[in-house]
């Protein structure tokens, strides 16, 4: 059995930065995370791509926030199990936790703070003949090594933020770069759409707007997909590598059955602390939903902050809460 004072559900950025806010107040932390490795949705689905909003960072790549919030906690020496997903959470006489995993795992823990981000996600895949025959060579719902498509022709599809953002991207890596989209907009930012644009204009990519996918085709290998467009006329784009970006479908697994308020896959909670309806248990970041919430990391390091000053008082019930600046203390570790 492992123990320890907090028990996070999610190794993504949020789940880290509560780790740190932990261990400033001396609370032990244990992170159990699905996914093979840390980082979450970061590290797995697009370790490579720009982020903007992080204090401090113009611009900064999602694996690499997420290697300097390791480097981060490092001192508070968390522990971690990776590659196993909770399946059980078991109430204690003493109002602590056991944390079941799937692989039999089990963690004791005095609060449990949910981090899990979307939850269990799978991609959202397009209705596309013979795209079963190409998913394991061909076809790619996340982008992990941008040098996969050195020099090769992509297709991209998709509307939001990372079918724009990696267009751009990969306009300096791939031979050939079409972004199709089946609507006349994107819903991505503003300054991505028109980045793309710009791209389109200069020729330095192919956008296609208002054309649905229809199939992929090959001899033995990926070599062209079909689409139609509002005249209904059939279009044929040769490619070597189809990356279509449509999202992911979250969905809460087995903490749904905890008894936790849920309000669409997402968990409802009390801004005061970001505790949930039940006693001990707390959830930040991107799985939490109240009233003006934004799913932003920046928005869940704040909640982590927040939740780490309420559950003092399950760790250290005898002790007062003193806060204190790292400006004037720096960082203490155990």
């Amino acid at each position: 059995m492992i123990k320890t004072d907090i028990c996070i559900i999610g190794a993504g950025p949020v789940g880290l930065f509560a780790v740190f806010e932990a261990g400033l107040l001396k609370m032990r932390c244990h992170l159990i995370d699905v996914l093979p490795q840390i980082g979450g949705q970061l590290s797995e689905i697009y370790p490579h791509k720009p982020i903007y909003d992080i204090p401090g960072y113009p611009n900064i790549k999602a694996q690499e926030l997420i290697d300097k919030q390791m480097e981060q906690i490092a001192p508070f020496q968390p522990t971690f199990t990776l590659g196993e997903r909770v399946e059980s959470l078991q109430r204690q006489d003493d109002g602590s936790y056991h944390i079941i995993g799937s692989d039999g795992t089990v963690i004791h823990c005095q609060v449990v703070v949910i981090a899990g981000g979307l939850g269990c996600f799978e991609p959202r895949k397009p209705d596309l003949i013979n795209l079963e025959l190409y998913e394991k060579s061909h076809v790619h719902y996340m982008v992990k090594n941008p040098e996969r498509f050195r020099d090769k022709r992509i297709v991209i599809a998709g509307g939001g933020d990372s079918a724009l953002d990696w267009t751009v991207y990969l306009t300096t890596v791939a031979k050939e770069v079409t972004l199709v989209h089946r609507n006349d907009s994107f819903r991505g930012a503003p300054d991505s759409a028109e980045k793309v644009y710009r791209l389109a204009q200069e020729g330095k990519i192919n956008l296609l707007l208002s054309h649905n996918l229809v199939s992929l085709g090959g001899n033995g290998h990926l070599e062209h997909i079909q689409l139609v467009n509002k005249q209904k006329e059939n279009i044929v784009v040769p490619t070597e590598e189809f990356i279509p970006l449509y999202g992911l479908s979250p969905k809460l697994g087995p903490i749904a059955e905890w008894g936790l308020n849920i309000d669409k896959n997402a968990i409802e909670v009390d801004t005061f602390d970001y505790r949930t309806n039940i006693e001990r248990i707390y959830a930040i970041g991107d799985i939490n939903t109240y009233p003006g919430k934004l799913k932003l990391i920046l928005c869940g390091y704040h909640e982590a902050a927040l939740m780490c000053q309420s559950a003092f008082k399950y760790i250290y019930p005898d002790q007062k809460l003193s806060f204190k600046y790292t400006t004037v203390n720096g960082v203490n570790a155990f």
